[in-house]
């Protein structure tokens, strides 16, 4: 029997792009394209389900254990990084984290977040809501609690809640078992059908450990999924009413078009961070000669633009320890034996900081944070209740907040909290830097 697989699919390469500049930041582009917001979101999906990587070295941390040297793996890591780690795609081009893969002495193999973050072992990873809300062209991530109608216009729950309804671009939420523990999101990417029309399966792609998985089920074993911890099927029906303020091309990142693209990754030098990464100002920066293809290195040379910062003549293979207090986009290369040089090494050394009018706040009352930025542009405000996984709330950065070095946020974000998180959240083009303060609210 024949059967149509009606899957949206569209390849990026394909993209009709227009390079029109968004306000307020001069050197961000929109792309657009006759295909739908939910053609485009499998797409995006798929970036990073579909990404192949294999590790160089042992001791990357993975949920109960470590990934396998010279094992092949699908989809990038699942790790909950919170403020500590970077989020692929949302902090960090993809190519990062394939650069940092490619370095024994990246934090990918020498960095491990368990027991510090919880939910968290690698330095670099995705969460289910972080990759549904990347696919969804979000500006940052929607946790899973908050992708629902109960609070977000826009999404409505399918009707009925079987295969027969899917859609592709669905989102499927699974509640926690028990109050304030831990839901999920998945992305329904495709429904096939036989030739009478009816769905005999479904596939499924998400988040989880230890890599983006991608499911496709007979109709019966989806509904049998969805029947299973009373998961809800959802559905945006207007994408920018869904995403409010908390849009892509509102920023400089998600960049679709530099992870959809095919790195090039330096065989030669690479940072402890991969590449192509952003650096706190006097943060250590770690410069791994590798010379894997045996060439010989004369001189290890770092740059601030044109100006030579350091030449260090014959560093031999191996780590080299620097840091920098002076703010600005840097490159390193090595001079190699026949007089010719490497590919470059591209980084950025940041600073980002915000104060506090005081550790308490009184509840119904505006709060003023006072910004501090060099070589990067504070953009959002994120606020999460520390005991209410659902209480998260957005301030976007306005241009006229920049220049005044301050932001007012409304007393309604903490109307029903006692302690909120506070993450002052800067990017620039190599990618974004968290800080992250805690306030009391006292009535």
């Amino acid at each position: 029997m024949r059967i149509t697989t009606h899957i949206l699919f569209a390849g990026l390469s394909c993209f009709f792009v227009s390079l029109d500049l968004v306000a307020g930041e001069p050197d961000q582009t929109k792309v657009s394209s006759p295909f739908t917001w939910q053609e485009k979101s499998i797409e995006y999906a798929r970036i990073m389900s579909r990404v192949k990587w294999t590790p160089v070295a042992d001791g990357m941390p993975k949920r109960g254990g470590h990934f396998t040297a010279g094992k092949e793996y699908s989809g990038v890591p699942y790790s909950s990084v919170k403020h500590v780690g970077r989020y692929i795609g949302f902090d960090i081009f993809l190519k990062t984290f394939l650069a940092a893969v490619e370095n024994p002495e990246s934090v990918l193999y020498t960095e491990n977040l368990y027991g510090k973050v919880s939910n968290a072992e690698c330095y670099y990873g995705k969460v289910c809501s972080s990759y549904t809300s990347y696919a969804l062209q979000c500006g940052i991530w929607y946790v899973s609690k908050i992708h629902g109608p109960q609070f977000r216009d826009g999404v409505t729950i399918v009707e009925p809640q079987t295969a027969q309804a899917a859609s592709p671009g669905d989102v499927i939420y699974t509640p926690p078992k028990k109050k304030n523990g831990g839901s999920h999101v998945e992305l329904v990417t495709e429904v096939v059908r036989n030739e009478a029309g009816k769905v005999t399966h479904v596939r499924v792609e998400e988040s989880r450990p230890q890599t983006t998985s991608n499911t496709l089920r007979s109709s019966k074993a989806f509904n049998a999924h969805l029947a299973a911890r009373n998961r809800e099927l959802y559905r945006i029906t207007d994408l920018d009413a869904w995403r409010g303020g908390n849009k892509a091309e509102s920023f400089l990142f998600p960049n679709y078009e530099e992870d959809s693209a095919t790195p090039k990754i330096n065989r030669v030098l690479l940072l402890d961070r991969g590449d192509w990464v952003p650096y706190f100002k006097g943060q250590a920066v770690k410069f791994n000669v590798m010379d894997r293809d045996k060439q010989g290195v004369v001189a290890l040379v770092i740059k601030r633009g044109d100006e030579v910062v350091e030449e260090i003549a014959n560093p031999g293979k191996g780590v080299v320890e620097r840091s920098f207090d002076i703010c600005g986009d840097y490159t390193a290369h090595c001079v190699l034996q026949d007089g010719s040089l490497s590919q470059a090494c591209e980084f950025a050394v940041c600073e980002l900081d915000f104060k506090l009018p005081a550790p308490e706040v009184s509840r119904g009352t505006p709060l003023e944070l006072e910004l501090t930025s060099d070589n990067m542009n504070a953009i959002i405000v994120y606020f999460k209740n520390s005991s209410d996984g659902a209480d998260e709330h957005n301030v976007f950065i306005t241009e006229e907040d920049r220049k005044a070095g301050k932001v007012t946020i409304p007393a309604s974000i903490m109307q029903n909290a006692n302690k909120m998180q506070v993450w002052l959240i800067g990017e620039n083009r190599y990618g974004r830097l968290k800080q992250r303060q805690l306030i009391n609210v006292v009535d």
